[in-house]
């Protein structure tokens, strides 16, 4: 398995079903900290749920059109990103990202996106990333701002969590504009 370096203790791997359990202890300490943003926060809540989590990203992956990475720091899952989705055929990938309380504020989550990015821009080919958030989620908006992605817009009310409406910003970077990592 690789693992790409994201600071001297923590790393970038592939997150796939047979860390379910691994996966559920890191969303359990993360539930409540995701749930107010994440629609997916609530759904791996037992063995089994978190297992058909990422052996739904490992399906996805096999057809190309997703992938799941978790990031590890002192040898314990923190939080995540993923291609939400990844369409080769029309050039355009969406990022998402995840972390619990004790992942945040050590740029772990921002060096794992940049990988993704750089590597669907110049391994795959890809034309655009999309980032989409709630305009809510201070946290969110501003890495999409400090890695260079644009506010195409707001769509208004398109999800429901916790039973409440929210709006979505979707943030985009194109591969033009796109400045690789070093």
């Amino acid at each position: 398995m690789f693992a790409i370096p994201l600071a001297d203790n923590a790393d970038l791997r592939p997150l796939e079903p047979w860390q379910a359990a691994e996966f559920l202890a890191n969303m359990d300490r993360a539930r409540e900290h995701m749930s107010p943003w994440i629609t997916w926060a609530d759904r791996s809540t037992d063995l089994e749920s978190a297992r058909a989590t990422l052996q739904g990203y490992a399906d996805r992956q096999a057809t190309d059109s997703a992938r799941l990475y978790g990031i590890w720091q002192d040898g314990t899952l923190v939080g995540g990103t993923m291609f939400v989705s990844f369409s080769a055929a029309t050039g355009v990938a969406e990022i998402g990202v995840w972390t619990e309380p004790a992942g945040e504020g050590r740029g772990l989550v921002a060096a794992a996106v940049r990988h993704l990015i750089d590597y669907a821009f110049t391994t795959r080919g890809l034309h655009r990333i999309e980032w989409h958030t709630t305009p809510a989620n201070v946290r969110s908006r501003s890495l999409a701002q400090r890695l260079g992605l644009t506010l195409d817009g707001t769509l208004r009310e398109t999800y429901k969590i916790n039973g409440e409406y929210r709006d979505s910003e979707i943030w985009s970077i194109l591969a033009r504009e796109w400045k690789p990592s070093a």
